[in-house]
């Protein structure tokens, strides 16, 4: 019989501890479960269950992020037919505004009725501490649910002024589908859901008047040129493992996601990786937050408008070091340019994102630093 290695011995003991975790929180509530309750499930010292989560809450997150990455099936395909910075996908199905965000509230709304882990995050879990990486989460996600009614409905810019989004429209969506979230787990019957999908529907019509601001000048660009071997990861966006592509990768703090917004709107193929400097707690936040808005949006809208965005959440900082940034928090941006395999530049601190998606990176560059750092 082949030997259990520790590290087999320790994934299995956590696979339990979730499993055990589920059914207390089902059955007694966040609040009322007890870890030595969910040790005694699985046969485990109270320690064992601690060596594997902080605390109760970073439990909770890990239930609730696991349940929510498994209710949408993954895409496989995402990047089928793309070229090298996602410029040649197929364009979206002819799906309009209003149906796919129908299907969007849909598919949210749809475990509220029968999750028995309660619908959404409360506000003592959500204490003071995680309260600003949750609000940037939540931009993420609008972002990402932007992007994608973007590419269904090109948002008409005026003569003049910045090109316009509908990154705005995306949160107030959010906002009434996280409203309804709270109300039925605080207020039971108050709120009929059919009425909440058919209120999102009507939000396709939005205007808001929304634009993207440039922001300003970012850090120094350093030419590079550094191999690169990128750790196997999962997209949350598509559900399925990372592909590693050339474009830009932006190493983002939980305090600093909306950066991400300055690589997309320049046009690059951009990677999210989220790091954060308590993974244990709020790597599975991450996870969970993202897959609120990934999942539907897998569910609800044709892969052609999903938004050319991968998204990794880094809760070892693997995928972090192997691009030159040892140590993270949760204020980290540091954004690079890679290309068949290389990391050509870099720039780290405020700003660094638009820094490096506002570059001009011509062929040499793969050949020669100087080559990477002329601007557009």
């Amino acid at each position: 019989m082949a030997r259990v290695s520790r590290a087999e011995t320790q994934e299995r003991n956590r696979a339990k501890v979730l499993a055990a975790a589920r059914d207390e929180f089902a059955e007694r509530g966040f609040r009322d479960a007890k870890v030595d309750a969910i040790a005694e499930r699985v046969g485990l010292t109270r320690g064992a269950v601690y060596s594997n989560f902080p605390g109760k809450r970073a439990l909770y997150f890990a239930v609730l992020a696991d349940a929510a990455e498994r209710a949408h099936p993954p895409v496989p395909d995402l990047d089928a037919g793309a070229g090298a910075l996602g410029q040649d996908r197929p364009p979206a199905d002819p799906v309009g505004l209003r149906t796919a965000l129908g299907a969007f509230a849909v598919a949210w709304v749809r475990p509220l009725a029968d999750d028995r882990l309660g619908p959404d995050l409360t506000p003592d879990l959500l204490a003071e501490d995680v309260r600003r990486a949750h609000g940037q989460l939540l931009k993420l996600d609008a972002l990402l649910l932007g992007l994608a009614l973007e590419r269904l409905r090109p948002p008409a810019s005026a003569p003049g002024r910045p090109p316009a989004r509908r990154v705005r429209q995306a949160e107030v969506v959010l906002g009434a589908l996280h409203g309804a979230s709270g109300l039925t787990a605080t207020a039971p019957g108050f709120l009929r859901l059919h009425d909440v999908v058919r209120a999102c529907e009507h939000l396709a019509d939005l205007d808001l008047d929304d634009w993207w601001s440039t922001p300003p000048p970012g850090p120094p660009v350093r030419p590079v040129e550094e191999p690169w071997h990128p750790p196997a990861a999962t997209d949350l966006v598509g559900g399925g493992p990372l592909v590693p592509r050339d474009g830009v990768v932006a190493v983002l703090g939980l305090n600093r996601l909306a950066a991400a917004e300055e690589a997309v709107r320049r046009g690059a193929a951009t990677t999210v990786v989220l790091v954060t400097g308590s993974p244990h707690e709020l790597g599975p936040l991450a996870r969970l937050v993202v897959a609120q808005v990934c999942g539907p949006l897998r569910q609800a809208f044709p892969v052609g408008a999903l938004p050319d965005v991968r998204v990794v959440c880094d809760e070892s900082g693997a995928f972090a070091r192997s691009l030159g940034v040892p140590s993270v928090s949760d204020e980290t941006e540091t954004a690079v340019r890679v290309r068949d395999g290389r990391v050509l530049v870099r720039a780290d601190g405020f700003a660094a994102c638009h820094a490096i998606a506002d570059l001009t990176v011509g062929p040499a560059a793969s050949r020669s630093p100087a080559g990477a750092s002329a601007r557009s």
